[in-house]
């Protein structure tokens, strides 16, 4: 498995429930520009339309060396799931406040780009802080713990 990309902030403002790995429609040009890293999940949020589930912002730069170019960076993307899977989803979402958010795009053993797609909860300012808080523990301990070894 080879990643490509992660969305950092995902971790830091969600909770996170769920982790659905869901392929995507991509053309060709497409996939050697995801291959070469040209790709931003960053703000990108998936939805529901018509009993499927599609990615919407996310930047794929054009390949380079492609014949035809397309200005469509930002086109939405369908996601390619298991009808139960999507069920499983849609019950999740239905209830208030649960989103989906993708976590990471990256090359399967078979060298299919895929997603993880998750399902999380928003986080509250005071989770926020409550995690910065333990990651300088946790930081402080492991320097202490490093110091009395020597």
């Amino acid at each position: 498995m080879k990643i490509i990309t992660v969305n950092k902030k995902a971790g830091f403002n969600y909770h996170i429930k769920d982790v659905y790995e869901v392929g995507i429609v991509l053309s060709g040009d497409e996939v050697k520009s995801v291959r070469n890293k040209h790709i931003s999940i960053d703000e990108a949020f998936a939805v529901f339309n018509k009993g499927e589930i599609f990615l919407l912002n996310c930047h794929i730069t054009p390949y380079s060396h492609a014949y035809i170019k397309k200005d469509d960076a930002r086109r939405s993307r369908k996601l390619l799931l298991h009808k139960t899977e999507i069920n499983s989803i849609l019950g999740d979402v239905s209830k208030k406040g649960v989103t989906m958010v993708p976590m990471k795009v990256y090359l399967n053993d078979r060298g299919y780009v895929k997603l993880a797609l998750a399902t999380a909860t928003h986080k509250k300012l005071h989770d926020k802080r409550q995690d910065l808080k333990d990651k300088d523990i946790k930081r402080e301990t492991l320097r202490e713990a490093k110091v009395k070894l020597r």
